[in-house]
């Protein structure tokens, strides 16, 4: 165990970082812990009128942190009901709302957190986010787990829901049956879920039962956050280092992270530098990208400015669109005769001069694909502002317009019809889940693939890729050493672009200023 406060992950020896969510990366746990007071001295008091004994409220400096924090709720609930020797029946779902069970009392405290959480927001560890972000860029993988069943309601809160391949929360683990910390078992899952043995992946947490768990699950390092003291006792508890802040923890590797991205616009002169002598080839993702993100999928729409900047640029330099929408879509969208498009993440690719490419190797999941739509149809069908979008190689179930309040039951039947159909993976997007064959295929590769399909991959040509989301970081890693990468963002983050553009109107001008460097129209 070491006792400093600064701590070194190196990119070479572990392949993926388990992050915990309250106390790490969001400041959750402060209102889970009011939740609970608010409920259970509300529940104390009438069990003490009854038993005609003197109220004893519920701490926060011993009931919390010793019988709830970091366990599955109703754990939670029935530790802290032993330490105080009262005994309640389990209940059922059926019960009527004043019933004094167990489930109910677990139902009352998941109110009022809500209630919290609408009224008071969630605040985000901004040094978390950039550890995150820094991962991502030197190819690790990245998981939350949390015992809550709000998890993915929070993260889509803080718009954070992009940043982690998979996520493991309470509503898996009352499906899975996963039992609550000190045991491993929900940090093995995630670790199952990212295809990474235990020992090359990183745990962090705040909880001693995190720590706990960790140590017992054999993970190749335990990070402990302390950021109100309490140092020794996570080190006693089985964190290999102990940390006030992820600000003290920083990736290392073959990949160091970059200083700030300078503007494509602002260093336009640079890449003119670069490009001249070669054959440009530009390639952008559509939504976010060249229109703004948007709360369902046929309101992304291109405006004529947009759409002029890429047909005349066409005209000068190939021009592709990499998108997650299926290929009828997305030209549908763009309507541009003299570009390329890549739809289904580069498994469907069409052109001008009826260039015609499909990658054969999806074609095997399309079976498994249409029973997983139908299940998610028949069991989604009720959930009013749910929308199942079946692509040809993938389905993409979207969520921005259901309640809060039910995002937890479509998460729980998304997970269901997921076991399912093992050869699916899920993965987590901008307010969708999405099903995608359980296969080594990204943007990363679908770029490169479409500059063989294309006849560019030539020294002669200078690729650019132009994007927004974390599925993009695979084709801007694509890019290093071989062409440039550009990221559009409305805040910088740890990427593996070169550049940056601010919005859809920056990426319509940084386009036209293009033009030039292409030479002649062909």
């Amino acid at each position: 165990m070491q006792r400093n406060t600064e701590v070194s992950i190196a990119a070479t020896t572990y392949e993926a970082i388990i992050f915990d969510l309250d106390g790490v990366i969001t400041e959750t746990a402060s209102l889970h812990a009011a939740a609970w007071k608010q409920m259970l001295d509300a529940f104390l008091q009438r069990h003490a009128a009854r038993e005609g004994r003197a109220f004893e409220p519920f701490t926060l400096e011993e009931d919390y942190l010793i019988h709830v924090d970091g366990k599955p709720r109703l754990d939670g609930l029935r530790s802290f009901l032993a330490s105080r020797g009262i005994s309640l029946a389990e209940g059922e779902p059926q019960d009527p709302p004043e019933a004094e069970t167990i489930l109910n009392l677990g139902k009352r405290k998941q109110a009022v957190f809500h209630a919290l959480l609408q009224q008071q927001g969630v605040n985000v560890f901004a040094s978390t986010v950039d550890l995150i972000h820094s991962a991502r860029k030197h190819g690790l993988k990245t998981a939350v787990i949390s015992s809550s069943t709000s998890c993915a309601m929070i993260l889509d809160a803080v718009q954070l829901a992009d940043l982690f391949d998979v996520r493991v929360d309470g509503v898996d683990s009352k499906r899975l049956g996963i039992p609550g910390k000190p045991a491993p078992d929900i940090f093995l899952e995630a670790a199952r879920q990212l295809h990474v043995h235990p020992e090359r992946a990183v745990v962090i947490e705040d909880a001693v039962s995190g720590v706990q768990a960790g140590r017992a699950g054999g993970f190749g390092l335990v990070i402990g956050i302390a950021r109100a003291g309490g140092k020794e006792i996570l080190l006693d508890n089985g964190a290999d280092m102990v940390v006030a802040d992820l600000s003290a923890a920083r990736i290392v590797g073959a990949s160091e992270p970059a200083a700030p991205l300078p503007s494509a616009l602002d260093e336009f002169d640079r890449i003119a530098t670069r490009a001249k002598g070669k054959r440009l080839a530009v390639f952008l993702d559509y939504d976010g990208t060249l229109t703004p993100i948007v709360e369902t999928p046929e309101l992304a729409i291109m405006t004529e400015d947009s759409r002029q900047a890429v047909r005349d640029l066409s005209r000068h330099c190939p021009v592709g669109i990499i998108s997650g929408r299926d290929l009828a879509d997305v030209r549908d969208k763009v309507r541009i005769d003299s570009i390329v498009y890549a739809g289904s993440h580069g498994f469907d690719i069409a052109g001008p001069q009826g260039l015609q490419v499909e990658q054969t190797v999806g074609e095997t999941f399309l079976p498994v694909l249409d029973r997983a739509e139908s299940a998610l149809a028949a069991k989604l069908s009720a959930i009013e502002g749910i929308l199942v979008e079946r692509k040809k190689f993938a389905i993409a179930i979207h969520y921005r317009l259901v309640a809060p309040e039910n995002i937890e039951r479509v998460e729980a039947i998304v997970d269901a019809v997921a076991a399912e159909h093992p050869t699916l993976r899920k993965s987590l997007g901008k307010k969708i889940f999405e099903f995608q064959p359980r296969m080594d295929w990204h943007k990363g590769k679908a770029l490169l693939s479409l500059l063989t399909t294309l006849g560019l991959d030539d020294r002669e040509v200078l690729p650019l890729f132009i994007g927004d989301d974390v599925t993009d970081e695979d084709a801007f890693r694509a890019m290093q050493g071989r062409g440039i990468g550009i990221v559009v963002w409305d805040h910088p983050y740890e990427t593996a672009a070169a550049y940056s553009l601010e919005n859809p109107d920056q990426v319509r001008d940084f386009l036209v200023r293009l033009i030039p460097l292409c030479g002649k129209p062909s």
